[in-house]
């Protein structure tokens, strides 16, 4: 067995208040453990927090490293001195914790029957698909009633995260306002036994190498963005709009801004998580791969502030054109990223390319050298907890939550060393690297996962006389599941849209998953 026993650890970080990890640390305090939760913006609720500020587009383009994320960690004592005070206090803000994706029309796309957590239930009436404010609510509520508020420090965003002699060692910067108009950056350092990551995947914006696409942007900055920006469809009223990408925020921005936009084209590239053409409302063109951005002579270091159409074209890989675009939205994804966590990214060198210590490669598409997709192999105190996608997320990141409870509070063990090494290399050879690896889409795969972490964690429990039993997939959940699976068979027997009431009840299939 793995050297974590049921003596050590006692003191948890927590890396961010989603539902990931608001479940976990709602389940490491049930078990008595000491607790500290770090979340970078001013509430709970991760992802499906609204926030009607808009991070910062990434500059330059296309995107940076992985390692850079989606800000820039401040150095140890850099504000010994206070800062400026004429700073913009909303502008720091923003830098400091760049809002989310979180627009205000986001629905769940897997239905609330399927996400339900253990800690709470849904209120009286509550529909399978429901806005961003039901999904938010249902997380605060749970970090109010299992005591998450309590040990969370919200604006408090973690700059580095090492293991120093046997403890994780944990340095914060938090913004805090003074009495008078100003601010001032608070650092502390802490020490942890162990540290779960919960910080989410919708942070780093992925940003495509087309070529033209960076003279479009430096000619037109708040033409060209990244999806994460948006917020309602009134940013494109009255514009040709151009969606680069078939996946699930395309779809929503196309169905959102269909009748608010002049037109909309959407650019598909035919890749496996491209959502069917008949998915997309009537009014929407759908073309296919871009080749280039081409931007007239005359624009060429040039920044245009003017409301006329881009002055360029747009080439497809077909030869055709398409001109007059006002506006080009990124729907291109999000790259793995843990700025806090430097040592263990090597932007220089592929998937194929990582070594056992190695967490993110250059790709920044898959967490490599975790057990069951959450203990980092290299040293299990560190834990993820949310990596998996295509699954019902708030269900099966609550799962992972009590298994990193449970081996942290000695009721389970982890095996040792060489036979996690030999699992995680069976299944990269038997799924490959990069995005399909983290990806639980056959059929089963999801419950799968989940039996294998309760019949472990249950056996070992047995084995410990630990008295109570971790429960798995209660019946409604199968029930729910096996009515989107009935929903997704209707789709592709009918080959029509038409059959279902809305997007985001059928792209649990072929969608990101939310």
């Amino acid at each position: 067995m793995s050297q974590m026993t049921r003596d050590a650890p006692k003191r948890v970080a927590v890396i961010g208040a989603g539902i990931s990890g608001v479940c976990a640390a709602a389940h490491l305090l049930k078990a008595g453990l000491e607790v500290v939760a770090f979340e970078r913006s001013s509430i709970a609720g991760g992802v499906w927090h609204f926030d009607e500020r808009v991070a910062h587009d990434p500059s330059p383009y296309p995107s940076e490293v992985p390692s850079r994320g989606d800000y820039e960690p401040i150095p140890v004592a850099a504000y010994r001195t206070p800062p400026p005070e004429d700073e913009d206090i909303d502008e720091l803000e923003i830098i400091h914790a760049p809002p989310g994706p979180c627009y205000a029309g986001l629905k769940n796309n897997v239905s609330t029957r399927e996400m339900k957590v253990s800690l709470a239930s849904w209120p009286a009436g509550t529909a399978d698909f429901v806005t961003q404010n039901v999904l938010e609510e249902y997380i605060q509520g749970i970090a109010e009633q299992q005591g998450v508020n309590a040990v969370t420090h919200y604006r408090t965003r973690v700059e580095e995260v090492r293991k120093h002699e046997g403890r994780w060692l944990v340095r914060t910067t938090r913004l805090q306002k003074t009495a008078t108009p100003g601010w001032r950056l608070v650092e502390r350092h802490w020490t942890f036994d162990a540290v779960v990551v919960a910080s989410g995947h919708y942070h780093m914006a992925r940003i495509p190498d087309y070529p033209g696409l960076s003279e479009w942007k430096r000619a037109y900055p708040d033409r060209v963005w990244h999806s994460k920006r948006y917020r309602s469809p009134q940013i494109c009223r009255d514009q040709n709009v151009l969606l680069l990408g078939a996946g699930v925020s395309a779809a929503d921005i196309a169905r959102e801004s269909v009748g608010v936009a002049r037109h909309i084209y959407q650019s598909a590239r035919g890749g496996l998580f491209d959502l069917p053409a008949s998915f997309l409302p009537e009014g929407i063109t759908r073309v296919g791969a871009i080749r280039s951005f081409e931007l007239e002579a005359s624009q060429r270091g040039i920044r245009d502030e003017s409301s006329e159409p881009i002055a360029g074209k747009v080439v497809l890989e077909n030869g055709e054109t398409l001109c007059d675009i006002h506006s080009v939205i990124l729907c291109t994804g999000y790259i793995t990223s843990y700025p806090f966590l430097p040592h263990l990214h090597r932007d220089d060198i592929s998937a194929g390319q990582a070594n056992q210590p190695v967490l993110v490669t250059a790709e920044g598409n898959m967490n490599h050298n975790l057990h069951k997709d959450m203990f980092y192999i290299e040293d299990p105190s560190l834990i993820f907890i949310g990596v998996p996608y295509h699954i019902a997320t708030f269900s099966l990141f609550e799962f992972q939550g009590q298994v990193a409870e449970r081996v942290l509070s000695g009721k389970a063990q982890l095996p040792r060393y060489d036979e996690m090494r030999r699992e995680y290399d069976e299944k990269a050879r038997t799924k490959g690297l990069g995005r399909e690896f983290h990806r639980f889409k056959a059929p089963g795969a999801e419950e799968a996962y989940v039996k294998d972490l309760v019949d472990w964690v249950n056996a070992d429990a047995e084995r410990l006389g630990v008295e109570d039993k971790m429960v798995g997939h209660p019946p409604e959940w199968h029930v729910a599941k096996q009515d989107r699976e009935a929903r997704i068979r209707l789709i592709f027997t009918a080959k029509e849209a038409e059959k279902i009431d809305s997007v985001e009840e059928v792209v649990g299939l072929v969608g990101e998953g939310r």
